[in-house]
């Protein structure tokens, strides 16, 4: 056999996201090279490693096993090249970090001069909703997480990043008659909702709830980016954060509608467990964002004080 690191590294990755196309994007690959080089992988036994059911990819008893062993091989690959770094003085490791979806605007900011600045550390984040952020920091599988809400129940460390502002939003079809919108007007407005467990779904309930608003839900959707286009395209409105919409205030898609009392303004925070033993590379994260996360604010996130 005479298969290479990257077809493994290629395996591993279908395997684990059960699709070709989503393989290729997480590994800057265009499809038909990724699709290439499964073949190739696969020329190499004579038991198959997937099958295609209809249009659906599905992972073999086999080539579970095969994966299984690719994963040991690129972890052992990786401890190869930590250590050789390490020895010539180099910061190096891997950085594991789990984030709710609304945080994608945000935590780039804070991790890019790090990782320009130690070229040896891999940066695995994970971007996904609050309660699998939560499982995860609390089974230990990453190092940090990005949160807006503070678990109440777990003994945690953290930095304070930023404000996160939640104002009302709407599309460029709604035509404001005064400055201030009374709350009473958000009855009327056909709402769309985050998925059950969003933090922006609670504070946008906790809102509606403490002011005793009586209203309707038009619509749930499960990410931030189809809420947006969903206000663009006028099917409702919505109480979102501001971090993820700077694009789309520039361009007039959306505009942010003035209520009485909004926005609800809570904080980012990069928290970790207090019992947590952190690696050489988590502390010179915390030390680094501890030293610049005032100048990180000032130079990408100045456009906040607009609003």
């Amino acid at each position: 056999m005479n298969y290479t690191l990257h077809q493994l590294e290629i395996f591993h990755k279908i395997a684990a996201l059960k699709s070709v196309t989503k393989a290729s994007e997480e590994l800057f690959l265009t499809q038909p090279a990724v699709s290439i080089q499964l073949k190739k992988f696969q020329d190499q036994f004579q038991i198959p490693l997937f099958e295609i059911i209809g249009r659906r990819l599905y992972i073999t008893e086999f080539g579970e096993e095969i994966a299984l062993a690719a994963e040991k091989i690129l972890d052992e690959v990786s401890a190869i090249n930590y250590k050789a770094l390490s020895f010539q003085g180099e910061l190096s490791g891997k950085l594991k970090i789990a984030i709710v979806s609304t945080a994608k605007y945000a935590m780039p900011y804070f991790l890019t001069g790090f990782l320009k600045e130690h070229k040896g550390v891999d940066l695995v984040m994970d971007v996904t909703n609050k309660s699998e952020v939560m499982k995860s920091l609390e089974n230990n599988v990453v190092d940090f997480a990005m949160v807006s809400t503070i678990p109440k129940n777990v003994k945690i460390n953290r930095i304070q990043l930023m404000e996160n502002k939640l104002y009302l939003i709407g599309g460029k079809q709604y035509q404001q008659s005064q400055v201030t919108t009374s709350i009473k007007t958000i009855e009327k407005l056909p709402l769309i909702y985050r998925e059950q467990g969003s933090a922006t779904r609670n504070a946008m309930e906790r809102f509606i709830a403490s002011h005793k608003i009586s209203t309707y839900k038009k619509m749930e959707l499960k990410s931030n980016e189809a809420l947006k286009q969903a206000v663009i395209a006028g099917l409702g409105y919505s109480i979102m954060p501001l971090i993820g919409i700077k694009n789309e205030l520039n361009s007039g898609d959306l505009q942010v509608i003035p209520v009485k009392n909004l926005p609800i303004v809570t904080n980012w925070n990069l928290i970790w467990l207090s019992s947590k033993n952190l690696s050489n590379v988590a502390k010179e994260l915390v030390t680094h964002i501890s030293e610049n996360k005032t100048s990180i604010m000032d130079t990408h996130f100045d456009w906040f004080s607009k609003y």
